[in-house]
């Protein structure tokens, strides 16, 4: 039977509409308690005649009003007369219930009212105000008796942020810093008070040990300013020409590298900055022939600089518009070894993507083509057929870490996780690319030529994203490493 059929429900036994002292459809039933005793329900013609001749029967009353529409036999009909009754006590008491609910929030209101006038009044036996000895006033000027006690509360609001801060900074004080735990944390971001410490602990460049780390830095800082003087300060002495002539290729290269980076930031065009990053950079160009100076590295050193640089800075000043000329020669000194210093550890686990060929990123644009064909082919074949290959596009991706696709404080909450990752930026970085690559799956099959596809992974749309849309990529990332990072095979290429 249809639910909205026009037939009566029939009982298999009377055929009735339903069986005596069941509930009809929709019906409320009365919930029993001491506002709402049980009803009656006695049958006609038995009910207590001694309350008749004081108050007359509500139900008696309904049947003399519709004499004509009762049947003496239909016992069911009045059950549904009586549930009707029922229905007129459950609003009765709800009604009650709420006057009754209204009069203590009122009464409630009243007390904070005459709380939110409560002074703190120093007594005789107290000289710092409220305390032990401490009296109270209201406004209005009356005064409770001295036995009343007033306490002060104030509410506690659970911030997970500062929460978090603290788990960090219990992590960081040591003695020894547990590398594992400060990674877990660390994987969901890092908080930017303790930032800089983090970062400078897990990519090596800080010790675990607490006692150590302050001995560290000054060792370290000591001797990347004698690198300085040692080849960048006398570069253009004859002894060292030899060696100028070998790197003079890559410095002009760093030359004009430089002032294109980030070309919109206010910080990195400020000459003071630009000098910081060509002695960071020619310097480790000296210490790295194997590869020197490749375009690009310069990128991979500007989330190193500014977090250093936010540890010198107020909160509420951005630091990609802050006058670096304010900050003392000091700390502008320590901030550029700190960047040497982490960017060199950096690049010691992806050094491979910038030597002769650079045959780690051709690796990994190969092992990102295999992983897009498995995860998604219908963007795979998209490609192909448009004759788009993974290298136009994504050799700039391994290149420069994602840094030109999104901005710089997306880059620093991404770096956060390759941090606390084992080889994250060597390993991790595959699957957040392919992630990256994937999430704009339907973007690029909307686009149906060549240059229609190239142009949009080239100026993707990214300019708006924060740390929530960082977050969604690691995730993806994180699923896709956990398919395939213990099956390797997978990623290559079948002969």
């Amino acid at each position: 039977m249809s639910a909205f059929s026009n037939e009566p429900l029939k009982d298999g036994n009377k055929g009735g509409f339903w069986k005596k002292g069941s509930g009809f459809p929709g019906s409320i039933k009365p919930v029993y308690g001491a506002q709402h005793p049980p009803l009656q329900m006695m049958p006609r013609g038995k009910e207590d005649r001694s309350k008749s001749s004081n108050k007359k029967d509500a139900f008696q009353d309904f049947e003399n009003k519709t004499s004509d529409a009762w049947d003496d036999g239909d016992d069911d009909l009045l059950v549904m007369a009586n549930i009707q009754m029922s229905l007129r006590d459950v609003q009765s008491t709800a009604k009650a219930v709420m006057e009754n609910h209204s009069k203590q929030f009122s009464a409630q209101n009243q007390q904070n009212a005459i709380k939110d006038h409560v002074t703190a009044v120093p007594s005789a036996t107290s000289s710092h105000g409220a305390g032990p000895g401490v009296g109270v006033r209201l406004n209005s000027g009356w005064r409770p008796p001295k036995s009343t006690p007033i306490r002060y509360t104030k509410d506690v609001v659970p911030d997970r942020e500062a929460t978090k801060l603290e788990k960090f900074r219990s992590v960081l004080a040591g003695p020894n810093t547990d590398l594992d735990e400060l990674r877990k944390l660390s994987w969901s971001g890092i908080p930017k008070a303790v930032r800089a410490t983090a970062w400078k602990i897990l990519s090596g460049y800080l010790p675990a040990s607490v006692d150590r780390r302050e001995p560290t830095l000054q060792r370290k800082r000591h001797e990347y300013f004698s690198f300085i003087e040692q080849y960048y300060d006398t570069r253009h002495q004859e002894m060292h020409q030899d060696t100028f002539r070998q790197q003079q290729l890559g410095l002009g290269t760093i030359l004009k590298d430089i002032p294109r980076m980030t070309s919109l930031a206010h910080l990195f065009q400020q000459q003071v900055v630009q000098e910081i990053f060509e002695r960071i950079l020619y310097i480790w160009a000296i210490r790295h022939p194997a590869s020197g100076y490749v375009q690009g590295i310069n990128d991979l050193v500007t989330p190193f600089f500014v977090v250093f640089l936010s540890e010198f800075i107020e909160n509420d000043v951005e630091s990609e518009n802050f006058e670096v000329s304010q900050l003392p020669k000091e700390t502008l000194n320590t901030i550029e070894a700190d960047s040497f210093w982490c960017t060199s550890k950096l690049l010691d686990g992806i050094q491979d993507n910038y030597t002769f060929a650079q045959p780690g990123i051709q690796m990994k644009v190969n092992a990102l083509q295999e992983l897009v064909k498995r995860i998604d082919v219908p963007l795979y074949k998209h490609l192909e057929e448009q004759c788009v290959e993974f290298l136009q596009f994504s050799f700039r991706w391994m290149n420069n870490l994602l840094m030109r696709e999104i901005p710089l404080r997306c880059t620093i909450r991404l770096w956060d996780t390759y941090q606390a990752e084992e080889n994250g930026f060597a390993d991790f970085h595959l699957y957040v690319c392919a992630a990256f690559l994937v999430r704009f799956t339907q973007d690029i099959l909307r686009e149906h030529d060549f240059q229609g596809i190239l142009m949009f992974l080239q100026n993707l749309p990214t300019h708006h994203w924060q740390n929530e849309e960082i977050g969604e990529l690691l995730a993806e990332a994180f699923k896709l490493k956990y398919m395939f990072a213990d099956a390797p095979n997978h990623l290559s290429k079948k002969k």
